[in-house]
């Protein structure tokens, strides 16, 4: 199957992948022949890209980081957990958090194996979903990234658990402003920023007065936004006064958004987000942690075409673990001109890089 941008689709293509909504309901089944109406319908919802089939690509499998079933009932149950939280008074509420925290440990436990089980980079793009409210699917990715970045720094499980649970609740917060700041189409006035960023504060506070959750895991609410020459907030605190959990939640947390289309702006790729995080490397995020990031993520996912820097294109068939930018391709033409399909891999040629996304 081959990923490609709605926004240049043909009718009379064949959906290779469902497409869901954040409630698990499929809106298009698989195998489906979309028409102009189908394909307008998509864009309207903010569908960026969708998996086809195609003769070139038919035998090229998609890896979901976690299966499309899991981050569904992921995102309901944050869904249902946060939503018992808003419009409460936070300081008399700490039992709703006590009553949901082993539905959450539960929650990362699954995630933590799925993504341990996972051979290859992670690349949610592989998971076409229209999701109503950003801060649960947010939150949910955040918690992916963090489980992956974690892996590779070689952390105890109760690390990684502690972690996960400091991701899904790393912007609890958000569910005590209201829906007219986090919902706004366009740039937050000063004011309304100022009170945006009171998010982590009141996250904190409400985390820490659970006997539940781990002060550390209300620190994450509370540190997730600090940066490392102190730019961040709400302290503006720097280097080693921020924590590990801080700083690998930091780098998560831009890239998921990033990399996820809001309504004030398209979503950048994954080799774009990815460039913005090694510009704040040393500076604004731990330089070995976005090292350790990047061998995590599939910058160039299976099933993208790709322009190659001696003017092929092609497309992605599968990873090569722990060298993100250099995946095995399928070559489908040569100079603007179609030629036999054939297999490269990038890892062995060294002197050919991949130049691009073609969708």
């Amino acid at each position: 199957m081959r990923l490609v941008a709605t926004m240049g689709l043909s009718e009379g293509v064949e959906l290779a992948k469902p497409i869901y909504n954040d409630k698990g309901k499929i809106l298009i089944q698989k195998n489906i022949i979309l028409t102009k109406a189908m394909i307008k319908r998509l864009i309207e919802l903010n569908v960026s890209y969708v998996y086809i089939k195609d003769d070139l690509s038919d035998d090229i499998v998609i890896h979901s980081p976690i299966p499309e079933e899991l981050k569904i009932e992921s995102i309901q149950m944050i869904k249902s957990i946060f939503d018992s939280y808003k419009d409460k008074d936070f300081k008399n509420q700490s039992f709703l958090i006590d009553k949901s925290s082993e539905k959450m440990a539960t929650l990362i436990d699954n995630m933590m194996r799925q993504i341990q089980q996972n051979e290859e980079a992670i690349s949610i793009l592989s998971d076409i979903f229209i999701c109503d409210d950003y801060l649960f699917h947010h939150s949910v990715n955040v918690s992916i990234y963090s489980i992956a970045l974690a892996n590779q720094l070689q952390w105890s499980r109760k690390q990684i658990q502690q972690l996960g649970l400091g991701a899904i609740l790393h912007d609890v917060g958000k569910v005590f402003l209201p829906d007219e700041i986090l919902k706004k189409a366009g740039k937050l006035t000063d004011q309304e920023f100022e009170m945006m960023k009171t998010h982590t504060e009141l996250g904190f506070e409400f985390l820490r007065s659970s006997s539940e959750i781990p002060l550390l895991v209300a620190h994450c609410a509370y540190q997730h936004h600090e940066r490392l020459n102190g730019s961040g907030y709400p302290r503006g605190i720097i280097n080693d006064e921020i924590h590990a959990f801080g700083k690998v939640l930091g780098i998560a947390d831009v890239f998921d958004a990033m990399t996820t289309d809001r309504v004030y702006r398209k979503a950048m790729l994954p080799h774009e987000a990815l460039e913005t995080l090694y510009a704040g490397s040393g500076t604004l995020f731990d330089a070995e942690m976005v090292r350790l990031f990047r061998s995590s993520i599939a910058v160039y996912p299976n099933g993208v075409t790709v322009q190659l820097s001696d003017n092929r294109h092609a497309i992605v068939i599968r990873q090569n673990n722990a060298m993100y930018n250099r995946p095995v391709v399928r070559v489908i033409s040569e100079g603007g001109q179609s030629v036999p399909p054939y297999d490269l891999d990038l890892n062995k040629h060294l002197d050919v890089m991949i130049t691009g996304y073609i969708l």
